[in-house]
């Protein structure tokens, strides 16, 4: 398996310059709900409490060349799809997976970024080594958020499609899912690479990914149905692309960033 689970590029780049033929908005306000709990995109600093991350630095960077002011709203999960979707917020970011379900309801931005499914577990854990192994044995049990997609593939992809399957312990954070695994309450948290990969960095060994990959997904900003703001955000994106900006992003927060430090 690869040890980082990230398949986007991960190199050095120059700062992009402001491009001029981006959409200018003005100086708008856009409120912008958040989770601050998915390392290393969104999270608390422990040094300082500051919320840092992938996203904000993203935020910030598409804030500068579309004219906007980022205003952050700190909610839950389970809550964050329905404020987006019913306007309470202008957008939504917290690694969240581009999905046809979820388009129904709110509108996406292009992908920002693409990961892996992982298996994390404690630096310890001799008793399985896949999915197979872990569905076997009847014993173990799986920490996973209501509504994400680890929750889905834990569900459809690992265990046996009863999404009440008592094998499967609910939280509402995906720190409180790790929490769980780290104290020995569970023994599997599926998380895409991003964040795996994150909190295997802080863990000095206490936790480790194992098995194959089970898929990948595409992470994209939501908006309300119909928003204005996804063109603009969209054409960002592509310039930040196009101009190694999300790669020196990706460099600074996957390879050169010590959880914890």
């Amino acid at each position: 398996m690869k040890p980082i689970a990230l398949l986007v590029a991960l190199t050095l780049a120059v700062p992009a310059l402001a491009d001029a033929h981006l959409p200018d908005l003005g100086g708008r306000t856009v409120t912008i709900a958040t989770e601050d709990a998915y390392p290393p995109l969104q999270f608390k600093d422990p040094a300082t409490g500051d919320a840092i991350g992938w996203e904000y630095d993203a935020m910030a960077e598409i804030a500068e060349r579309i004219n906007i002011r980022p205003e952050y709203a700190k909610i839950s999960w389970d809550a964050m799809i329905p404020a987006v979707s019913e306007g309470q917020m202008d957008m939504g970011m917290t690694g969240i997976t581009i999905r046809e379900d979820r388009a129904e309801v709110v509108d996406f931005s292009d992908p920002y970024m693409r990961s892996e499914m992982v298996m994390l577990v404690r630096g310890d854990e001799d008793r399985f080594a896949d999915a197979e192994g872990f569905a076997a044995d009847a014993d173990l049990l799986m920490a996973a958020q209501p509504g994400t997609t680890p929750f889905y593939v834990g569900v459809y992809d690992v265990l046996d499609g009863d999404e009440a399957n008592p094998r499967i312990k609910l939280f509402e954070t995906f720190g409180a899912t790790v929490q769980a695994l780290r104290a020995g309450d569970v023994d599997l948290v599926l998380t895409d690479g991003t964040a795996g990969a994150g909190y295997v960095e802080a863990s000095e060994g206490g936790l480790k990914i194992i098995g194959e990959t089970l898929g990948t997904e595409d992470f994209g900003f939501i908006f309300p149905k119909g928003s204005d703001l996804v063109g603009p955000m969209n054409a960002a994106i592509r310039a930040m692309r196009e101009d190694g900006t999300i790669d020196a992003l990706n460099t600074k927060w996957f390879l050169d960033y010590k959880m914890g430090q």
